[in-house]
């Protein structure tokens, strides 16, 4: 597995990944009223992000395939982590959360990391260290869940 963070020229594959997993978050099926997030995790958009200093996407590929991603902006709020489904039960969003927290730390010290979870993920998360904040949110036409991670 080779771990680097994102280039621009990854935003195609990054965005195609999201979608794969559109289904797990989406509030209504068709996605109708997610308009607004899909256009925010367009592959457009998400050229926009990758040079941003607030954001950072370390990405992780086997033979040139991306096999997941971390996105954190603001050096403490988690804005996705996929890992493609065949390379899921591997470790790999383990190794991608490490990786960030390694990378953070070298910024200097956060009280806290926050994620809005997609119910599906609300379990990866908590075996982070994540606790839920609140109840399940619908909004903009997807469902979540805030948590966070306290460091203190």
């Amino acid at each position: 597995m080779e771990f680097r963070a994102a280039h621009i020229e990854d935003a195609d594959a990054i965005t195609a990944l999201i979608h794969c997993f559109a289904h797990e978050f989406l509030a209504t099926p068709g996605g109708k009223g997610a308009e607004g997030f899909f256009e925010s995790v367009s592959a457009a958009a998400v050229r926009g992000y990758i040079p941003d200093p607030r954001y950072q996407y370390h990405l992780a590929f086997e033979d040139n395939v991306l096999a997941g991603f971390i996105a954190l902006r603001d050096r403490s709020h988690l804005c996705h982590l996929f890992v493609a489904r065949d390379f899921q039960r591997r470790g790999l969003a383990r190794q991608l959360w490490q990786t960030v927290k390694t990378a953070t730390a070298a910024l200097g010290t956060i009280d806290a990391f926050t994620v809005n979870s997609s119910p599906f993920a609300q379990p990866v998360y908590e075996r982070f260290g994540f606790v839920k904040t609140g109840p399940q949110v619908e909004m903009h036409g997807i469902c979540f869940v805030p948590m966070r991670l306290s460091l203190s």
